[in-house]
């Protein structure tokens, strides 16, 4: 896998602490990201079914609350070795960004 879309790394970071069902991901994605990403249903759910496909997140139980069907999704092991290499590529990134900050203006670093 390459660079990885921003809504993407989201959803794989808001499974990391356990399963979630639909809502409960597109709000701690919400929270992850200050409330720039909102994600809506429809999107979510294709990007769950890209990750299902992609063996990232699996499926895990299907509940009803309220009358609602609640499909509950987990990471994989194999989700969170993509998100924790894509957390390096990230940090690489970021450290080169910072050295040439330091290097124009270290009073700005």
């Amino acid at each position: 896998m390459t660079e990885m879309r921003e809504p993407t790394f989201l959803v794989l970071t808001a499974l990391v602490d356990g399963p979630r069902h639909g809502y409960g991901i597109i709000r701690e994605v919400a929270a992850l990201s200050d409330g720039r990403v909102k994600l809506l249903p429809g999107t979510l759910y294709a990007a769950l079914d890209r990750l299902v496909a992609q063996g990232l997140v699996e499926h895990v139980r299907d509940e009803v609350a309220d009358g609602r069907m609640r499909r509950y999704y987990r990471l994989t092991s194999a989700g969170l070795q993509v998100l924790t290499a894509e957390i390096a590529r990230l940090r690489q990134l970021a450290g080169a960004a910072e050295s040439r900050l330091r290097a124009l203006n270290p009073r700005h670093a």
